[in-house]
């Protein structure tokens, strides 16, 4: 993998940059639609590719283990083949969703156990099958195992959750080195930022995430619960740290708000369920604030679903329609939502980049930032 950056602004930490892999070019600031089950979620690999065209998507190591497991992945070629997918995939590690199974797992030095949400069957992730784990499913991208503390959470068990993130790390590391691609291209790891809303164990963290000297480096931790304000603060500590010629990854943020504010601060990369959950519960957004198209104030409004000469892709149906769908519970009206919502993140990214190859992100963001703040 190659980074490069294409531009600077001046008035903030923002970077439009480039990153290189085998299954091609990712402009960034990106935002990666999250496919958790070889899939994202109501969207066929046609509409993914002419509609909203983003140049990465993520996939989730935890249930692609589960279903459809990785010996079928392996028979498939990866996951590339096996979703007919041949642009770029990163996964997570399985820590994020281990952390949400908090009721039905034990976290050990090897390893953790948990139980299947499917089955309630007992499996262990460890630092080195979970290194085996993204090399069958075949991702461009793949992290380290790491714990994703809760919010709120006490210090010492921050500091000591960290310092185990960095052991594991190291375990992921000298697995790796014994463990083979598997498929044709070559895979690039991300080591992952801890330290929960700690400014010291964040320092310590990204300075020892730094030290590792991977490709790029990831965030985690953040977005679980915690302010605004205080994502932000960590984020600017730990992007202060890492190093400047290569990407960085905020896991799971966030709001469209969220995204630029992060931006701002100098990250690259970003994923989150948000786009697609919330179109599934009716929830739109748009540059000028979000929808709840269920409402009855919708019923009669014949306008484009976002009518403010912006279009983000090519559905072109109204509000009025889109209503009346989601009114019959008909399965159409949360694909349409959903591509509109990816449609539209993709387009914050991509109008964040230009306005900072133009110099001008910081007034355009501030300005984006009061529009998207209203409830239509």
């Amino acid at each position: 993998m190659k980074f490069k950056r294409v531009a600077t602004d001046i008035q903030s930490k923002a970077r439009a940059g480039q990153i290189t892999t085998d299954h091609g070019k990712i402009e960034t600031p990106i935002f990666m639609p999250v496919g958790t089950v070889a899939s994202v979620k109501g969207v066929h690999q046609r509409e993914l590719k002419n509609d909203i065209n983003p140049d990465i998507i993520l996939g989730n190591t935890y249930h692609l283990y589960l279903r459809p497991k990785t010996k079928i992945l392996e028979e498939a070629g990866g996951l590339h083949k096996f979703m007919n997918w041949d642009r770029n995939i990163l996964t997570d590690s399985g820590g994020y969703q281990v952390y949400s199974l908090s009721a039905n797992r034990k976290i050990k030095e090897e390893g953790v156990k948990f139980k299947s949400h499917i089955d309630g069957s007992y499996h262990v992730f460890t630092p080195e099958n979970v290194m085996e784990i993204q090399r069958s499913i075949g991702a461009d991208i793949i992290m380290a195992f790491d714990e994703c503390t809760p919010y709120p959470c006490d210090y010492n068990y921050a500091k000591r959750s960290m310092h185990m993130t960095h052991r594991w790390l190291e375990r992921c590391l000298v697995h790796l080195e014994k463990t083979p691609y598997k498929y044709d291209y070559s895979q690039t790891f991300f080591p992952i930022v801890q330290g929960s809303t700690f400014k010291d164990l964040r320092k310590q963290s990204a300075e020892y995430i730094a030290g590792v000297n991977a490709k790029g480096n990831a965030i985690g931790g953040l977005s679980v619960g915690e302010p605004a304000e205080e994502m932000y603060a960590m984020t600017e500590v730990v992007c202060d740290i890492l190093p400047e010629e290569k990407p960085r990854y905020l896991m799971g943020v966030g709001t469209p708000i969220n995204i630029l504010e992060n931006i701002a601060l100098g990250v690259d990369m970003f994923d989150c369920v948000m786009p697609t959950r919330n179109a599934r519960n009716g929830m739109l957004f748009t540059a000028h604030g979000t929808i709840n198209i269920k409402n009855k104030k919708w019923e009669n409004d014949f306008s484009s679903i976002d009518d403010m000469s912006i279009t983000y892709v090519d559905t072109d149906y109204s509000k009025a329609y889109l209503k009346h769908l989601f009114s019959v519970n008909e399965l159409l009206g949360k694909q349409i939502a959903t591509i509109h919502n990816l449609g539209f993140y993709l387009w914050l990214v991509r109008e964040a980049r230009k306005h900072i190859i133009d110099g001008d992100f910081r007034e355009w963001k501030d300005k984006m930032v009061k529009q998207m703040d209203k409830r239509l």
